[in-house]
């Protein structure tokens, strides 16, 4: 039997997963999902009565990824759910795309895989301590890097197309949800009033806005995952805790800071060499 993360109607509430929007944006396809209108706010009113089953059955086909080695790749690039993203992600040791969807993520996955690789050898490039560029060439390798870094970095590492993509707000992420239907990736997604739920393999009618629905979503979700893998795991006798404490989750957790901490290192030695022989201005790149 399945342990999966326990969530409530009233944890929904609390979360304000039944707020949705005005009643003149709505998409008329939510109709079977909203249970009335709040009167003063003119909002639509989500039924928490038929979220929560969709929601059960979405972190089950999220389990069931995990459990089977697969990827999930949570996408969401609205600015309240950014770092939510990016944080529950990497706690569960899967993949995020939080700042901007590069068209052919998924549909050209070869172009995406180069670009991963220019980013790795521009942080090679900047933690060379024996590197003969200037400091005003390495500043403009390290401008291409952050560039590659915020749209990449946190699918760097994913090796290939995902299993499965956990979306908040499909009407933003439109360019996501084609890609995976063209693909026949399967998608979790969470589905606002104003959303269109067709095609969508797993949907989830909900408030889409809210950071503190956001929050409880992929927090779930993470949750999840972590018991998918730690399920696969125990039939080889290894825990979650034996993992966390290798070179799994917590090496994603800490590689990123890292890769950071070792560029300021170089450029600090580089300043001091630079200074020490009377190398080229400070105020060069001003």
């Amino acid at each position: 039997m399945v342990s999966l993360p326990e969530v409530t109607v009233h944890d929904l509430a609390e979360a304000g997963v039944h707020f949705g929007h005005k009643t003149s944006r709505w998409n008329a396809k939510m109709a079977p999902y909203i249970y009335g209108i709040h009167q003063e706010n003119h909002i639509h009113i989500i039924d928490l009565r038929k979220t929560l089953p969709l929601l059960k059955t979405a972190l089950k086909a999220i389990y069931d990824v995990a459990f089977q080695g697969g990827r999930v790749l949570f996408v969401g690039t609205k600015f309240q759910a950014a770092d939510i993203i990016a944080n529950e992600a990497v706690r569960c040791g899967q993949y995020y795309v939080n700042n901007r969807w590069l068209g052919g993520t998924l549909t050209n996955w070869g172009t995406i895989s180069s670009s991963i690789k220019t980013l790795r050898q521009y942080e090679k490039t900047l933690n060379d301590q024996e590197s003969t560029l200037t400091k005003k060439e390495l500043g403009s390798v390290d401008k291409k890097r952050e560039k590659l870094e915020k749209s990449l970095g946190g699918i760097r590492d994913m090796g290939a197309v995902p299993d499965i993509l956990f979306i908040i707000d499909t009407n933003k992420e439109h360019i996501a949800v084609k890609e995976a239907r063209k693909l026949g990736i399967p998608i979790v997604a969470v589905l606002d009033t104003n959303s269109d739920p067709s095609n969508i393999t797993y949907p989830i009618p909900g408030n889409d806005d809210s950071r503190k629905s956001i929050e409880l979503y992929y927090k779930l979700a993470a949750n999840a995952i972590l018991t998918g893998i730690e399920s696969d795991l125990a039939k080889s006798g290894v825990t979650i805790d034996d993992i966390k404490g290798g070179e799994f989750i917590k090496e994603k957790l800490e590689k990123q800071d890292n890769i950071q901490n070792n560029i300021i290192e170089t450029r600090k030695k580089r300043i001091k060499i630079h200074k020490e022989s009377g190398g080229e201005n400070e105020n060069e790149n001003k």
